[in-house]
């Protein structure tokens, strides 16, 4: 788990970027940016905000031949082996970001590259290489007083609310291709940043396992268990998976399908769908490894606890222990209606 409230921007680096495609140039600033607390405190958290809000999924630098090779790597190597040349490196990085900007898409625009202490990562504490981009520009009013009357003026600048492009390679596993986060808000050019210019694999570690497998349950349970039984079972099933895994340091298979599925009768089914279905998540011989609490959390926000019903009626399951929807909530079929129905057992209703 990443924590960036203590992290400290050491230097920085301002250039420009633009499109090759559409003739556009390259602009290197000669010095580094000179730093005061004000633009400290606007950058860290037009920089930082979107890594604290999205989830966090690992990367690792690669090439197809030998990580050394990714040119991205050796320049991140230099600088931590010698902070002092991270401005010379920094335009190493845009020149490479640049090489890589010619399909009409690609937008220019400015890139900063910081050299970052402080940087607290699973309670570590390590230094990292933060790479951004901004793209787009938006209009914005400025006023200024013209004899007796005010007066507007439209200006462009970017929004720093919203980072375009961004990565952070923590000096950290460095023979296996460091540690990479990255964020991206404009979705028409990914290739062009994770790829191109990052060259970066999904790096599988214990946030990779515990998401992924999480991931694959929940299709195993709308696929194998929704079809087999119903969607209240269905919702159960998630909910004792997600459970299991928050009150767990570890993840042995076995013991998850035993606490976890009900009917014994699906197991064999899981495991059938594990062969089928595994490799699309990464996980087809995966049965131990440590669990994320991160990822639990995160996946726990996104699983719908809702039961949607074909008479514009729903059923919220809002609970942690999903004993409470099986106590308290029954399905059953009237024979005179000709439909399905829930009964639902409550002492009062709470004031919303």
């Amino acid at each position: 788990m990443i924590n960036l409230y203590p992290t400290q921007i050491e230097t920085i680096s301002l250039h420009r970027v633009g499109n090759k495609n559409k003739s556009e140039g390259l602009f290197l600033s000669e010095e580094p940016f000179s730093l005061n607390d004000e633009t400290t405190g606007l950058l860290k958290e037009y920089f930082f905000k979107p890594f604290r809000e999205k989830e966090e999924n690992y990367f690792k630098l690669v090439n197809d031949v030998d990580v050394e090779f990714n040119e991205l790597y050796k320049i991140v190597s230099d600088i931590f082996a010698d902070p002092e040349s991270m401005h010379a490196n920094s335009k190493k990085i845009a020149q490479h970001l640049f090489d890589q900007s010619n399909h009409p898409h690609i937008k220019s625009g400015e890139v900063y590259v910081a050299h970052l202490s402080n940087v607290m990562l699973d309670n570590v504490k390590t230094e990292a290489i933060g790479i951004f981009k901004s793209e787009l520009k938006h209009d914005f009013l400025q006023f200024q007083e013209k004899g007796s009357n005010l007066d507007i003026v439209i200006q462009q600048g970017i929004n720093i609310n919203k980072l375009d492009k961004g990565c952070l390679i923590f000096n950290i596993n460095k023979e296996e291709g460091y540690k990479v986060l990255s964020v991206d808000s404009n979705r028409y050019d990914t290739k062009y940043w994770l790829e191109n210019f990052l060259d970066v694999d999904a790096l599988a570690d214990e946030n990779f396992y515990t998401k992924n497998y999480l991931k694959f349950c929940q299709n195993f349970a709308k696929d194998v268990v929704l079809p087999a039984e119903d969607k209240q079972q269905e919702v159960l099933f998630m909910n004792r998976a997600v459970n299991h895994f928050a009150k767990n340091d570890e993840f042995e298979e076995t013991s998850f399908l035993n606490e976890v599925m009900e009917n014994p009768e699906l197991i064999p089914e899981f495991k059938h769908y594990k062969v089928e279905k595994g490799p699309k998540f990464s996980i087809e011989d995966v049965s131990n490894f440590d669990i994320a609490n991160k990822a639990v959390s995160d996946a726990r926000k996104k699983i719908k606890n809702v039961i949607n019903l074909d008479t514009n009626i729903q059923i919220k399951l809002d609970f942690i222990n999903p004993e409470s929807a099986e106590k308290f909530v029954e399905k059953g079929w009237d024979e005179e209606r000709q439909m399905y129905y829930y009964l639902v057992y409550f002492n009062k209703e709470e004031k919303s």
